[in-house]
């Protein structure tokens, strides 16, 4: 009996290295026009998602001065009771108001919550209850994705910037002001905040959706990047879109900083 019979009893053949279409990483130079469409609508939501992510520092420091300011208080020399708040409002303006600096801080959340909602969905941050889907193989789980953008998230989306568009230009032609006689004028602008973030979260659903399209009917053996979905090979590598650290290979901090320093040698070993 051949050595080839002996390694295969059923006769079959294996295929030469060089005929099997292996997995290759395409470079950026080879992306297909929809895929480099697709990064640069992803760009632009990640800008806008960091950027709206620093309203975290007003909605922070906002709440904390409000609430501090009305605790602090004392007695005049004519017995009666001053505060912190009341002295500022007298001195520097209605700015310091309560009322005007608690709509600042809806405002500031308001923000921040529509311009990060396309980041966390490119960056597969978004809550996810999948239990299901986890366990479905590769395809499935791009066809799960593909119609669930398809015929949800983006007509739903689209359908929300348009009552919300509605809602934005009403309070623009009214000059919509705070129920309150001493909150926030135009209403109009934050409003419009809260359509561009809906606008941005439907780009970041074009763009996973386009790569989700390439990813189910393009060449099956070549790569690119997946925001929502892993490669095959690349399963379980990732958690929340995140590389998954391996602490066995990770390097150790400080044991670099005392050697950068010089406090150890560059060949000392772990112990």
């Amino acid at each position: 009996m051949s050595e080839q019979t002996a390694s295969n009893p059923a006769g079959a053949v294996a295929a030469p290295e060089t005929q099997r279409e292996l997995p290759r990483h395409l470079s950026v130079e080879e992306y297909p026009a929809l895929l480099r469409l697709s990064d640069k609508l992803r760009g632009f939501v990640d800008f806008i998602g960091r950027f709206g992510s620093w309203f975290i520092v007003p909605l922070v420091i906002i709440t904390c001065f409000d609430v501090i300011a009305r605790k602090i208080r004392w007695q005049t020399d004519d017995g009666t009771m001053a505060g912190l708040q009341i002295w500022l409002v007298e001195n520097g303006g209605r700015i310091f108001e309560s009322t005007l600096l608690q709509e600042l801080e809806w405002h500031s959340h308001t923000v921040l919550f529509a311009f990060v909602l396309g980041y966390g969905y490119i960056w597969n941050t978004h809550v996810r209850v999948d239990l299901v889907r986890e366990s479905l193989e590769f395809r499935k789980k791009l066809w799960i994705e593909f119609i669930g953008l398809t015929f949800f998230m983006i007509p739903y989306t689209l359908t929300v910037v348009y009552f919300a568009f509605e809602f934005a230009f009403d309070s623009y032609k009214i000059g919509e002001i705070s129920a309150s006689l001493v909150g926030l004028s135009h209403r109009w602008i934050i409003k419009s905040c809260l359509v561009f973030g809906l606008v941005t979260a439907v780009i970041a659903g074009v763009a996973i959706w386009l790569q989700i399209f390439l990813a189910l009917f393009g060449p099956q053996n070549v790569r690119f990047p997946l925001n929502t979905v892993e490669w095959p090979e690349d399963a379980g590598s990732k958690i929340e879109g995140k590389e998954r650290l391996d602490l066995e290979k990770a390097e150790d901090v400080l044991e670099a900083r005392a050697r950068a320093s010089g406090h150890i040698g560059s060949d000392a070993k772990e112990t």
